[in-house]
């Protein structure tokens, strides 16, 4: 007589977040001038016109990459992902535009 089957339990897979890791800057990369120091989750504005983006057009960081050159790569709310974008084009909002101003003024 054969064994019953075995009933193995179905779990469906779960959305899993990981931390990122955040590197310190080599000793030998200097930062440019008005560089912006932004974080994946950031909230940005575009300052000019970009390729299928209008200028003021709100967006997010989603990548920030870069060893002596610091680019970002952001979703803007239309739905348009552009990459390597940096301080010429973009400017920060909200909560990020705090923080930078507060590194700011306990920078001096």
């Amino acid at each position: 007589m054969a064994s019953p089957p075995v009933i193995v339990p179905f779990y469906p897979r779960r959305a899993m977040m990981y931390t990122m890791q955040f590197w310190k800057p080599h000793a030998l990369a200097k930062p440019h001038e008005g560089q912006l120091d932004l974080r994946p989750g950031d909230k940005v504005k575009a300052t000019v016109e970009l390729p299928g983006v209008e200028e003021g057009t709100e967006g997010k960081v989603i990548l920030a990459n870069g060893f002596n050159w610091q680019r970002y790569r952001i979703r803007f709310v239309d739905g348009q992902e552009l990459g390597d974008l940096d301080h010429r084009h973009l400017a920060p909002i909200g909560r990020a535009a705090k923080r930078l101003a507060k590194a700011a003024r306990t920078a001096r």
